[in-house]
């Protein structure tokens, strides 16, 4: 049995800035917990800081830890997630989520593997409203 903490910014990751809007850092938890079956992050989403739209080849498990945030499914459906809220993302579901606005924003993020040994996340260029423009 292993354990690591949420908090404080020891461990912190950088993530690749193509697929935020924003300034967004990472903590990889399931590295330090040594979890081979899902991988886990706690996403923090600074003032206006959003994902791209993505998608997953996994199911997702969203865990809101900070403040508000919108979480939009394609341009069918926008739920707001605040502190302790549990979102499910089933494997293949196009979505965005951040911060709302002048707040910053964190979740605990879950990626469930599938049968891959790697769970792979697709990133596309949009205007998030109707258009998609291509995979980054």
């Amino acid at each position: 049995m292993e354990k690591t903490s949420i908090y404080g910014k020891s461990q912190q990751r950088s993530v690749n800035p193509d697929w935020f809007t924003g300034k967004t850092w990472m903590k990889v938890l399931s590295k330090k917990i040594k979890s081979k079956r899902q991988d886990m992050y706690h996403v923090h989403f600074e003032r206006r800081s959003r994902t791209k739209l993505h998608k997953h080849d996994g199911d997702q498990i969203l865990i809101g830890t900070r403040a508000r945030a919108n979480f939009a499914i394609k341009k069918t459906q926008r739920i707001t997630i605040n502190d302790g809220d549990v979102v499910y993302i089933p494997a293949g579901m196009l979505h965005t989520h951040g911060s709302t606005g002048p707040e910053t924003f964190s979740h605990i993020a879950i990626n469930i593997l599938g049968r891959s040994k790697q769970y792979k996340t697709t990133w596309y260029e949009s205007d998030f409203k109707s258009t998609t423009t291509g995979i980054i």
